[in-house]
């Protein structure tokens, strides 16, 4: 797998600082990591007990075997026994203590680190919520550690621990698969990357009935459907950021592969991953394309309905010009008018003005500006 270039020492230290001023969310009491011991493909609980160290000297003791570790919501003390046993870089440790990174494939020595996002959908509040996750692969072992207190699905860091509800579940969309597990801690990051890619479908599918559900709204002129458009638009920037980023991890890793010496299975199985994450990337293009194109219709229908108004203001606004005129005139103090003494001159004045608005009402009802 070919290196990522790495950023630049300005841009690496602008990043530290601002790491720097976030607060790591503490990890609450019991929430242990889980830990399976994987031999031949099958996947056993690791022992009571048993530590990071102790999960490396079981898969160095014989081939076919490797450790897999979850931690749900890791805490400073379970990243700083990882990078002991592990002997990670300082730069990697910084980096799992802080999180916030965005997806990235990074390498220091034989340790592969990954930072990718899953996505779910909240539908009540059309909102896109994002977890991150940070996996690290090695020789023998993989690490995956939930940087955000939620898995895939969104279900929280609370109920997967060892006795929750969803650890059986989370194990299995891990290490599922045997045969595949037999080629290596490698398969278990690539079964992650494609748990992550299939959950972008319904995410996808959510924001697509709300952009119809827009669509009507705003074709039925409710005024409040500009607020919304915004909302989604935003939601649907967020997802593209993810899957934009999610395909350069995937091409790194592709185009690595004959490099770091990937069986050919998982190369496949990679393949795979990355036409699904494809197709979910063009989905969210056009997503965000066609949210463009229907704010645009609205204002383009905000701006005629405003047009019709101002027709209507300004028709009604000659009508009553036209009475006004008249009455201004006889309304002047001078002694001297015709018909200012005529006894027919009130009746013709008072005439005048319903005439001229009759006549004016008809013309712009005409010209359908009433």
């Amino acid at each position: 797998m070919a290196q990522r270039d790495r950023d630049t020492p300005s841009s690496r230290r602008r990043d530290l600082l601002r790491r720097r001023a976030v607060v790591h969310e503490a990890a609450p009491a019991g929430v242990p990591h889980l830990t399976r011991y994987v031999e031949d493909g099958r996947p056993t609980p690791a022992p009571a007990g048993a530590s990071v160290a102790d999960g490396l000297r079981f898969a160095d003791a014989a081939d076919g075997r490797m450790t897999m570790s979850l931690y749900p919501r890791p805490a400073e003390p379970d990243v700083r026994e990882l990078a002991e046993a592990w002997d990670l870089h300082p730069l990697v440790v910084e980096d799992l203590l802080h999180a916030h990174q965005r997806p990235k494939l990074e390498r220091y020595g034989d340790v592969l680190f990954l930072v990718v996002r899953s996505a779910w959908y909240v539908d009540a509040e059309e909102d896109v919520v994002l977890a991150e996750f940070h996996v690290l692969v090695r020789p023998g072992a993989v690490a995956v550690l939930c940087q955000d207190g939620r898995w895939i699905d969104g279900t929280p860091a609370d109920r997967l621990d060892e006795e929750g509800a969803g650890s059986d579940a989370t194990v299995r969309t891990l290490l599922a698969d045997e045969d595949l597990l037999r080629l290596g801690p490698q398969a278990v990051a690539y079964r992650l990357l494609d748990a992550i890619v299939d959950g972008y479908a319904p995410v996808l599918q959510g924001v697509g009935v709300d952009k119809e559900q827009i669509e009507r709204q705003v074709f039925s002129g409710d005024a409040a459907v500009a607020e919304r458009i915004y909302r989604l638009s935003q939601e649907v920037i967020d997802m593209q950021h993810a899957t934009a980023s999610l395909t350069e991890v995937l091409d790194a890793l592709r185009a690595g592969s004959a490099k770091h010496d990937i069986a050919p299975e998982l190369q496949a199985y990679l393949q795979d991953v990355s036409d699904h994450l494809t197709r979910a990337d063009a989905r969210v293009r056009e997503y965000r394309e066609a949210l463009g194109q229907i704010l645009d219709v609205n204002a383009t229908l905000v701006a005629q309905r405003q047009n019709e108004d101002m027709k209507k203001i300004s028709g009604w606004a000659a009508i009553l010009f036209a009475p006004t005129l008249v009455a201004a005139v006889y309304g002047m103090n001078f002694e001297v008018m015709p018909e200012l003494h005529w006894a027919f001159g009130y009746p013709l004045a008072v005439g005048l003005m319903l005439t001229f608005s009759v006549v004016l009402y008809v013309v712009f009802k005409r010209g359908r500006w009433m």
